[in-house]
């Protein structure tokens, strides 16, 4: 368990019994509240969180800050997407609007959201969370329900001169959109100011998704990421760089097929050398992810106007040639890269002394590497091992769909705790669990057609080599379908029902088109 100190097992004491601590609030000292949220939150009291939100003292509050590793409690618990405890932050900011008599104690000018981190495994006892999207939806509610107060009562004049900027990542798709809209319009009469610091759109059609990133204000504009289903093609890229400017905009992940270079006319060349000069006039940009985009041969106009190099980039499934890779290995971006995605390129065929080149010139800062489907097969894990030897700073290694035995596995695993920091792993389902003959990449029917019980074997084998190297720190997993994605997890409903909509779509035009043949 992490110590706590003596005032920390004091603030719990206090917040324990919710209906003392809230009647006693007034007389806390100011200093307190800090310690006392923690741990309220720590606890789920959220009447309390509420209260202490409702009568915040300071001209700042943080939610990332304030939850994260402290003096008294060594715990972060800024991952902890708690619904009671979320709630009732947010409902607390809008009483603290509306409940204070005297306008000159209000001292708080900025909310920031943003350090609240979404992740798999929930530690908090109500097991229910509140994610990105819900967030959002949550906060927009919440301005538009103190505009309707605030326009129905005589008010406190006082409330008009409040002005709070909350600064949050927001997830926006089809199914909350009209609400977000509403609520990023009215804005300038809205206590509370929606800052858009992130901003992610799934499931959306074009031109709402070019209506509400202008009401965002681009300009303040971190991270920004167009991922599932949001039908964005090149020359739709080109037209929101020209019209749209993004002076901090420091990540960018953009749909599937965004690019596709084998359609290439000139026109396309041109249009793609815009689209690299915009992206070079972003002086913040150092993360790229363009993954499922053919862009064989392209990769140098792409990323050579950048002025800044790439801390990350995913070109996972981008048919990437030997230019390409050779460009990567011997640009300025390849020293600074801590996040590489190469998954689903043949990678020892086709240019694996390149490769290592890029490995070795990454390898004093590389953190995470991914290399799934890449043709890895049982003869070149001793060139993956000598390749890998000089990351010593590698933390997350993934290799999920290459052709490995389990032998291959069992060596590769001796040499990964040699590793000082690494933490994570996702390794295949070992070749020899599947039935003889199989091909490789393996489809999704296929893919969990495999002995389990001699996986459960291998997998057990694995771990004891961790754990007798004293590697215990170390979580080797295989998710058959991919990493966890906080964002699809929460939204997987509406993406569910969009996608069996369009499959439905597709089958009736086949099925009109045979009726029409026959």
């Amino acid at each position: 368990a992490t110590m706590k100190s003596l005032r920390f097992i004091s603030a719990e004491a206090f917040v324990s019994n919710a209906e003392f601590a809230r009647k006693n609030l007034s007389s806390v000292a100011h200093n307190l509240f800090p310690l006392l949220f923690k741990a309220s939150y720590l606890l789920e009291q959220g009447e309390v969180i509420h209260d202490l939100v409702e009568n915040w003292p300071f001209v700042e509050f943080n939610m990332g800050k304030l939850l994260e590793t402290t003096v008294d409690y060594q715990e972060d618990l800024s991952h902890r997407t708690c619904s009671v405890c979320l709630e009732s932050c947010l409902t607390g900011l809008r009483d603290y609007v509306l409940n204070h008599p005297s306008p000159y104690v209000k001292r708080l000018k900025v909310v920031d959201l943003t350090g609240i981190k979404d992740v798999e495994v929930q530690f908090c006892e109500c097991k229910k969370t509140m994610g990105r999207w819900a967030r959002t939806q949550l906060l927009s509610k919440l301005c538009l329900e103190l505009l309707v107060y605030l326009q129905q009562t005589q008010c406190n004049p006082g409330i008009l001169e409040i002005s709070i900027d909350v600064l949050i990542d927001l997830f926006v798709t089809e199914r909350n959109y009209e609400l977000v809209v509403q609520a990023l319009l009215k804005k300038c009469s809205c206590p509370l100011k929606i800052c858009c610091v992130a901003f992610r759109s799934d499931n959306l059609a074009l031109q709402k998704f070019f209506y509400i990133i202008k009401l965002t204000d681009p300009s303040l504009l971190r991270k920004l990421e167009i991922v599932h289903n949001v039908r964005l093609e090149m020359e739709h890229l080109e037209i929101l760089f020209n019209s749209i400017h993004f002076p901090l905009l420091m990540s960018l992940t953009l749909p599937a097929r965004t690019f596709n270079v084998r359609r290439f006319t000139a026109t396309d060349e041109w249009m793609l050398t815009n689209i690299g000069e915009k992206m070079g006039e972003m002086t913040q940009l150092t993360e790229l992810s363009v993954s499922f985009s053919i862009l064989t041969g392209r990769i140098q106009k792409l990323l050579s106007p950048l002025k800044t190099p790439l801390k990350m980039l995913d070109v996972s499934n981008c048919s990437l040639n030997h230019a390409d890779l050779a460009y990567l290995a011997n640009s300025f971006h390849a020293n600074h890269l801590e996040v590489l995605d190469l998954s689903g390129h043949n990678i020892p065929d086709l240019y694996p002394s390149i490769f290592f080149k890029l490995l070795s010139h990454s390898s004093s800062v590389l953190r995470s590497l991914t290399l799934e489907d890449c043709n890895i097969q049982d003869t070149h894990v001793n060139m993956l091992i000598l390749g890998l030897r000089p990351c010593q700073k590698l933390e997350e290694f993934k290799f999920l769909g290459n052709p490995l035995s389990s032998q291959a596995l069992k060596q590769l695993f001796t040499f990964l705790c040699e590793l000082p920091m690494l933490k994570n792993v996702e390794f295949p389902v070992p070749r020899d669990c599947y039935p003889i003959g199989i091909t490789y990449p393996i489809d999704d029917a296929s893919l969990c057609r495999f002995d389990h019980q001699k996986y459960e074997s291998v997998a057990e084998e694995l771990n004891l080599i961790l754990l007798q190297a004293n590697r215990e720190d170390v979580k080797a997993s295989t998710p058959l379908f991919g990493s966890y994605d906080a964002a699809v997890q929460e939204t997987n409903n509406e993406l569910g029902a969009y996608l069996i909509k369009s499959f439905k779509e597709t089958l009736e035009k086949f099925t009109t088109s045979l009726n029409k043949m026959s």
